[in-house]
């Protein structure tokens, strides 16, 4: 067994798609740079034991907290024994930074990138890498790491049209991404006519799609602000229901999620990345949830 959970957690993820589609995996973030890291290892500790096949470690803001970044995920991989996905973002890196950084995830078995522009505020600029597509094919000519990507199934805020940004997706695809992971969405309907969309120009990577449970009423205002996806009436119905109490539109949430992932799953989809906001709690409800789905759909596999 031990020696199966070192094969395992020296994947690339595409490969473990391969093996175990769908695939169930978990993002977490890094507290910001000089914060205790004691609170992000005890939310490892309860992810960890939902077994994902992989966890996600996101920068900060404007290409902050990237030495967390770099430890957690080496913990991750090393102590938990569980492939990890580290973010990298174009946001104020420097090739050499960028070397530094790949060659210390390298020497601690993190074979897994999420390559990002990265979202600039007004502090942080663009360093030596303008696009994604830039620092995807500086990685795939240097190193030998799994590259993944980030889509939008309701297009990027900064693209002018869903065609455009498709466009984009294929350059970075091209590039040397090998797998795909969409920003967050509540209408599984979007994702299913992005996914055609982008099989229907040569994008034939695999697609996870990410899912973020609602919480509260100004966690979805401010993520909606930050990536534009649409928000459906049955979703703002609940809001307006029971926005006032923060235990039942977790409940809720917790449920409108659950019932997105049933759906993608029953259609086929990759994998389920589930953006945690370190919520470990919601995880666990949202994995037991599922559990018996994805073991069937598994098992029919083999």
């Amino acid at each position: 067994m031990k020696n199966i959970i070192k094969v395992v957690m020296k994947m690339f993820v595409k490969e473990i798609i391969e093996i175990k589609k769908p695939t169930f995996s978990f993002e977490i973030f890094p507290p910001k740079s000089g914060g205790n890291l004691e609170s992000i290892y005890g939310t490892v500790d309860a992810l960890a034991s939902l077994m994902p096949d992989f966890i996600s470690v996101t920068y900060g803001a404007g290409g902050s907290s990237r030495e967390n970044t770099v430890e957690i995920a080496s913990v991750i991989q090393n102590k938990y024994n569980i492939p990890t996905l580290a973010h990298l973002t174009c946001v104020g890196s420097t090739k050499d930074q960028m070397d530094n950084i790949l060659k210390e995830l390298d020497e601690k078995g993190v074979k897994n990138i999420l390559a990002l522009r990265g979202d600039l505020n007004e502090l942080s600029t663009l360093g030596d890498f303008k696009y994604a597509s830039d620092l995807i094919s500086y990685i795939k000519n240097k190193y030998h790491f799994n590259i993944v990507s980030a889509c939008y199934p309701e297009k990027h805020l900064e693209a002018y049209s869903i065609v455009e940004d498709l466009k984009h997706l294929r350059s970075k695809v091209d590039s040397g991404t090998d797998m795909l992971v969409s920003q967050l969405f509540f209408d599984n309907q979007a994702f299913y006519n992005f996914a055609e969309k982008a099989r229907s120009i040569g994008i034939n990577v695999p697609i996870v799609a990410g899912i973020m449970p609602i919480t509260s009423s100004k966690q979805i205002e401010r993520m909606v602000s930050l990536c534009g996806a649409t928000v459906p009436e049955s979703v703002q119905r609940f809001i307006r229901a029971y926005g006032h109490n923060s235990m039942a539109i977790k409940e809720a949430g917790i449920a409108y999620a659950t019932r997105q992932i049933i759906d993608l799953l029953a259609s086929g989809v990759d994998g389920i990345h589930l953006y945690t906001m370190n919520q470990a709690d919601i995880a666990k409800r949202i994995a037991e949830n599922i559990r018996g789905i994805l073991y069937a759909l598994r098992v029919k596999r083999e």
